[in-house]
């Protein structure tokens, strides 16, 4: 896994060591590391206390590799803090996306709302329908009575 490291000397021992400042989740995401996390880096002769680098670790911490953060950087200063992207509108725009959610959440309501309403009346249209069917046949019983009457 990838990390994101400041070397320090460990006032100890007096020994190099990595502290961990983010890790990589996947391609283009990291996370802060929230628990403060260090890893030996005494084999590692050229580095030099306070440099930023970015590390592969095994999975028992062993160093597989490292290389100096600097142009890691440098290309994120370029492509997101030369072209307005800011943390302030990276959060103008989560407000406005939130914003847009509750709105379509809000018109999904409403839409399932009428369609309720729609479907109950058309249940009482067709109760409707149901009764002037029966009305219309008693009419026409009653008429086929009357003419029976009539004629005898």
């Amino acid at each position: 896994m990838r990390y994101f490291a400041e070397v320090q000397k460990n006032e100890s021992s007096g020994s190099l060591e990595l502290r961990i400042l983010a890790e990589q989740t996947s391609d283009n995401i990291w996370a802060v590391v929230e628990k403060e996390s260090v890893v030996p880096a005494a084999e590692i002769p050229s580095l030099s206390e306070g440099l930023l680098v970015l590390a592969d670790l095994g999975e028992n911490q062993q160093i597989l590799s490292i290389h100096e953060a600097k142009n890691w950087v440098l290309d994120l200063v370029q492509q997101y803090l030369t072209s307005s992207i800011t943390p302030a509108f990276l959060q103008q725009e989560a407000e406005r996306a939130e914003h847009w959610r509750q709105d379509l959440t809000l018109q999904s309501q409403e839409l399932a709302r009428k369609n309720l309403e729609m479907e109950a009346r058309r249940e009482q249209i067709q109760t409707l329908e149901q009764e002037l069917e029966q009305k219309k046949k008693q009419l026409e019983t009653l008429e086929a009575d009357l003419k029976k009457r009539g004629s005898n």
